[in-house]
């Protein structure tokens, strides 16, 4: 991998972190809150803190990928999608059939992260 596609590929990656922490803090009381109340968890400062919690690691991966960029920031990006992906499937193992892929769309990602990790040397 090149540096120019290193830099877009973490560019790619913190966006995509970085939009997913807007959007479930934007939607706290939306798409998340419904989610976790399908899986059980009622609505309330437990579910507001999972959401919180989740929106603060994606922020803090975003950032991480784009501040300081190299093959530690991509295994823990890695290491947080994988507990997260680990965390959804859990609590709605559903979500792997859904057909807009909210989990699904992690494989994609994990690839690409294991591409980028492998190209720093």
């Amino acid at each position: 991998m090149t540096a120019a596609e290193q830099g877009l590929a973490r560019g790619v990656l913190a966006t995509l972190w970085l939009g997913t922490a807007a959007v479930s803090l934007i939607g706290l009381d939306g798409q998340s809150a419904a989610l976790l109340q399908r899986a059980g968890v009622p609505a309330g400062h437990l579910a507001d803190a999972i959401v919180w919690a989740g929106s603060l690691l994606d922020l803090a991966l975003g950032l991480l990928l784009w501040l300081r960029p190299g093959r530690a920031s991509a295994w823990l990006a890695m290491a947080g999608m994988a507990l997260m992906t680990a965390a959804a499937t859990l609590l709605l193992p559903s979500l792997w059939l859904d057909p807009l892929g909210p989990l699904l769309k992690n494989l994609p990602v994990a690839l690409l992260l294991w591409l980028l990790a492998r190209s720093y040397r």
